[in-house]
């Protein structure tokens, strides 16, 4: 199968990503998270702030803060004991237990891992991973690497006024052992979903931040020890307190034009013992060439890419209500939000919930980035569009949102429920009991023909950053929301009438509200 073949048939044709004989082996699975054995830690403080408001930049940052931010952006937060789900592809000889986090993850088995590059007051400078496990910092390279970091960065970002970068990597097998091939996408969202919590979580506590997707790939890996073949980072993010640092000072690199591999040579490599749990892994071909397929070798490839047009569909235009932006504590609506499942019930979302839930999404979604750069007024690369059922003065439709003029637009009228329905691959959410149904939507060639095969997953995690916008500013509201990726994507594009834009829907979000859930659940923190 060729890469295109494949990423059309991860959108399209779910089913044929996977063998027909595949099972999975669930007493196999592998740790939702990644353990170093043999290697220097530091504990962090259990005690973690209970409120997360927008707080004043600490003039200089020390472990305290980065243990509470971490924990706000991926720590274990919830043990979860709940009865088995007879629809679910799970098997139900018993209870499923769960280590749950804040953010949402395909099956609970966020494939990411976090890594960081620390410069702190009286603590050692160097490279760690965060053991979500035991909440602690694992060290593994000690040193000063602002050069490495920012020359394999393209010289854009002024990392020597940074006092962290965090990593965000890919473990393949994480979620391949439940998935297949399908985990590629997935993986792409999983990713999205995570640094939208990280950059909610860094503007609590102020500190700035940008989102460098382009990068020297086998550069970045060989800093942080990482194998290839299983684990590959997907994301850089500085982290700093300066509002006047340079993020993107030199254009493509500047002059001092450095390869990959003669970057590797800096460093010696290394290769630390860590323990995954699984048996017997299998093999995942498709995801290793995609990823190789996606490396960066050198700063020449780095590009910026303006985002997609707005688009009017019919005559038919909705103007939102004004609202004012939303505040609320992060901390407070991040325990209380969980995926609703088959537990929505149907009741009536008023027109000033939507606006006030539309506008929110996108405004928050704003972030910096090495796409955008500096542009004054970048568009939007992902869009949102909604199937609305039983909105107080709102026709019944699909419409798109135009996030500039705070409206929306008219793509087809009617009930679309038992569409959406239908077009679910399995009836994890009872979609007839959510009165909006929200779908991410980007262009149809995924970026390729800009970006090469990277552009697919930047794709994919930026769809997945807007989604953990909308899942928070949701709860904040008193809803929730269920993001889905097995539903079919065809059924959804008809309905937007996209193929003449030539976008194509990339999540489904059924938003409303619920009833409490069957289970136990027990905290994690202090």
């Amino acid at each position: 199968m060729n890469l295109d073949e494949f990423l059309y048939n991860l959108h399209f044709e779910p089913d044929k990503t996977r063998p027909l004989d595949f099972e999975v082996d669930w007493e196999d699975a592998p740790l939702p998270f990644k353990l170093y054995r043999g290697l220097p830690v530091t504990q962090f403080s259990p005690e973690i702030p209970l409120s997360l408001v927008r707080l004043e930049a600490p003039a200089t940052p020390d472990l305290h803060d980065i243990g509470h931010f971490l924990w706000y952006v991926f720590g274990l937060t919830q043990f979860s004991h709940s009865p088995p789900d007879l629809d679910s592809t799970e098997p139900a000889f018993g209870p499923i237990q769960t280590y749950r986090r804040f953010i949402p993850s395909g099956g609970a088995m966020y494939p990411n891992e976090l890594y960081v590059y620390l410069k702190l007051e009286d603590f050692p400078a160097g490279i760690y991973h965060y053991d979500v496990a035991h909440h602690r910092l694992v060290l593994l390279r000690s040193g000063n690497f602002d050069s490495y970091i920012a020359q394999a960065m393209g010289e854009r970002c002024d990392i020597s006024a940074c006092f962290g970068t965090v990593f965000v990597s890919t473990m393949f097998w994480k979620n391949f052992y439940k998935y297949n091939n399908f985990s590629y996408r997935l993986q792409g969202q999983d990713t999205g979903v995570l640094i939208g919590q990280l950059l909610e979580v860094a503007k609590r506590f102020g500190f700035e931040s940008g989102v460098y997707f382009q990068f020297l790939d086998r550069a970045i890996n060989h800093l942080l020890g990482l194998s290839e073949q299983e684990e590959s980072v997907y994301a850089v993010i500085p982290l700093s307190i300066d509002s006047e640092i340079t993020w993107f000072g030199k254009e493509n690199g500047g002059d001092g034009i450095v390869s990959a591999t003669n970057l590797c040579q800096e460093l010696p490599a290394i290769q630390h013992n860590h323990y995954v749990r699984s048996q017997r892994v299998l093999e995942y071909p498709m995801l290793l060439k995609m990823n190789e397929a996606s490396f960066q070798d050198s700063p020449r490839s780095f590009r910026q890419i303006e985002g997609e047009k707005n688009y009017t569909f019919e005559d038919h235009e909705v103007t939102l209500p004004k609202v004012k932006r939303m505040s609320y504590d992060l901390a407070s609506v991040c325990r209380k939000r969980f995926s609703p499942g088959l537990n929505f019930f149907l009741s009536k979302v008023s027109e000033m919930q939507l606006a006030t839930l539309l506008q929110e999404v996108t405004a928050s979604f704003v972030y910096r980035n090495d796409l955008d750069e500096e542009q004054a007024n970048p568009r939007s690369r992902v869009a949102l569009y909604c199937c609305l059922y039983n909105v107080e003065g709102i026709q019944d439709g699909a419409y798109h949102y135009d996030s500039a003029n705070h409206a929306l637009r008219l793509a087809r009228l009617g009930d679309h429920r038992y569409w959406l329905q239908k077009g679910m691959y399995m009836d994890f959410v009872n979609l007839f009991q959510t009165p909006l149904c929200f779908h991410v939507s980007g262009a149809k060639d995924h970026l390729i023909p800009a970006l090469g095969y990277r552009g697919y997953r930047i794709q994919q995690m930026e769809a997945g950053m807007l989604v953990q916008r909308l899942l928070l500013a949701a709860s904040a509201i008193g809803m929730e929301g269920h993001a889905l990726l097995g539903y079919d994507s065809n059924t959804s594009d008809e309905i937007y009438q996209m193929a003449p834009i030539g976008e194509t829907s990339l999540i489904q979000i059924p938003v409303g509200h619920h009833r409490a859930s069957p289970k136990l659940e027990g905290s994690l923190r202090s």
